[in-house]
């Protein structure tokens, strides 16, 4: 088989290319002139005409981010890829290309009409992110197998398809198979879908559809349900205590301890494993309830600070508002009184007395914002210390009673058990009084007393080692996060005052600029 480039050179989407289709999509005429000499900015170019190019490849369009609209249809485009960042694009055109795969389209999840009309395409899948999808063009494809079609059904805002042209538009039952498993689309191969063929499609696949629906809630159900088993995990890592609510640290003091498995085969060790679970798993949940609550508390000293601050902001900006009013009345009346004029000594003097009152207004908005930096001081300050003191406390309950120094001393109390067990297993060893059957690697390690107590040791420190740093990572986790949230409250109001300051220079400024380029021509004349 010939392909088209094996004729023709294929072409490269390189920044003159780029350039190019940009400026000749552009404005015209003056517009257009000034656009090439100052520049064309790819970030805000909002649509793309490349088709009839012989591009073989999409690259280079990583700088188009608020792309809306990318024609690419009639090359020879093989691949989708190149499109990561259109995530603003709302209308793709793929057709007349050499695409046997869909893919690559993850990201465009604005994305609300595509068509790959007229490819090598023969599955109808990889789309799951196309979420706003309303019309989908595939005509002229190799799709065989009406089973394709179901895999649309996930789209509810799609309308209009086009199939028309690929193989299984030959089955008599294409058109009712479609209406039937897409209830909601209005437009097939371009004609409107009448009522009739609608009745009949139901009535064929009725029960089809009635078993399909019935897996496609179980599967939602499903998916709804690790959605929210995520959603409160986010929750509890939120609160710095998430597998903390059940056996997750518990489990983990075993899961890499050879030792313990071992042990665990002596008389009376399962009974003391279970009681040291219980105890341990409690004390957890204890750990993981109180770390909500703390969490809900820091949530509400936050939400309290920033309410706070709006309402500051908001009172500031009240009256620097006011301020400005005030004065635009001075200063209006300061214009028209000098244009009126024709005394050019009064008008000097006008002149100087708006200059004034512009320099008092310049005054009187840098004292409202001195004003507010120091109240905001104030109230960031008092932020800082309640969300340290919370911090503080938190951090000491956790390390403290009824909590990971009580799950240590259950370890420490555990270890002293399993020792004492270990050790009387032992002495009936030596004296051939151990009548239980163990496993030999088990019976290995009552050849001494050091070997005996080797083992138990081993696993007394894993176990330690695990709570030790599952204290640590709360700890380490909740301080961080309490040093970002300060900082991020500082750097941002640090930000807030300079662009105040800025923009209240910047209007004094251009008050001052228009003041002085009055025209008085007719004056001096």
């Amino acid at each position: 088989m010939i392909r088209l480039y094996d004729t023709i050179e294929p072409n490269v989407i390189d920044e003159e290319l780029l350039k190019l289709a940009v400026e000749e999509q552009g404005p015209q005429e003056a517009a257009g002139q000034v656009a090439k000499q100052e520049g064309i900015n790819f970030k805000d170019v909002k649509s793309l005409q490349l088709d009839f190019q012989n591009i073989l490849r999409i690259d280079n369009l990583w700088q188009f981010v608020s792309l809306r609209k990318l024609q690419l249809d009639n090359n020879i485009i093989e691949k989708i890829d190149g499109l990561e960042s259109l995530v603003n694009l709302v209308w793709l055109d793929l057709s007349f290309n050499n695409i046997e795969t869909i893919e690559g389209l993850d990201t465009l999840v604005n994305l609300e009409d595509l068509s790959l009309f007229s490819n090598r395409i023969a599955k109808m899948d990889a789309m799951d992110s196309l979420v706003k999808l309303q019309v989908f063009s595939i005509g002229n494809n190799m799709i065989d197998n009406l089973l394709n079609v179901i895999y649309l059904r996930r789209f509810t805002y799609l309308r209009s398809l086009n199939l028309a042209g690929n193989p299984i538009c030959d089955d008599e039952e294409y058109k009712l198979f479609v209406t039937a498993y897409l209830p909601d689309l209005v437009y097939l191969d371009f004609r409107l879908i009448d009522a009739h063929t609608r009745e009949l499609g139901d009535a064929k696949y009725q029960y089809s559809i009635y078993e399909l629906k019935h897996r496609e809630n179980q599967i939602q159900a499903k998916l709804e349900e690790e959605q929210a088993t995520i959603a409160e995990l986010e929750k509890h890592k939120a609160a710095y205590v998430e597998y903390l609510n059940g056996p997750f640290l518990f489990d983990s003091l075993y899961s890499e301890d050879v030792e313990a498995a071992k042990l665990a085969y002596l008389p009376g060790v399962p009974e003391l494993l279970e009681t040291y679970k219980t105890k341990f798993v409690e004390i957890c949940q204890n750990i993981f309830d109180y770390g909500l609550v703390q969490q809900e508390k820091r949530k509400a000293e936050v939400a309290i600070f920033y309410e706070c601050l709006e309402e500051a902001l908001q009172e500031n900006r009240k009256q620097g508002l006011k301020e400005v009013e005030d004065f635009d009345k001075i200063y209006t009346a300061y214009l028209n009184t000098i244009r009126n004029s024709n005394d050019i000594q009064f008008v000097d003097t006008k002149m100087s007395e708006c200059a004034e009152e512009i320099s008092r207004l310049f005054d009187r908005l840098m004292t409202l914002e001195m004003q507010l930096v120091e109240q905001l001081e104030e109230t960031i300050n008092n932020f800082e210390r309640n969300i340290i003191d919370m911090v503080g406390v938190f951090v000491e309950n956790v390390q403290g009673f009824p909590t990971m120094a009580q799950c240590r001393d259950l370890e420490n109390h555990h270890h002293e058990k399993l020792l004492e067990i270990s050790i009387n297993t032992l002495e009936k060893i030596v004296k051939s009084e151990f009548d239980e059957d163990l496993p030999d690697d088990v019976r290995a390690l009552f050849s001494d007393k050091d070997t005996v107590v080797n083992a138990v040791g081993a696993s007394h420190d894993i176990h330690l080692l695990k709570i030790d740093n599952r204290e640590d990572d709360l700890i380490t986790n909740v301080t961080s996060w309490c040093t970002a949230t300060v900082d991020k409250v500082h750097n941002d109001e640090l930000d807030r005052n300079r662009k105040r300051v800025k923009e209240i220079n910047q209007y004094v400024d251009h008050l001052q600029t228009d003041l002085d380029n009055m025209d008085f021509g007719d004056l001096l004349d």
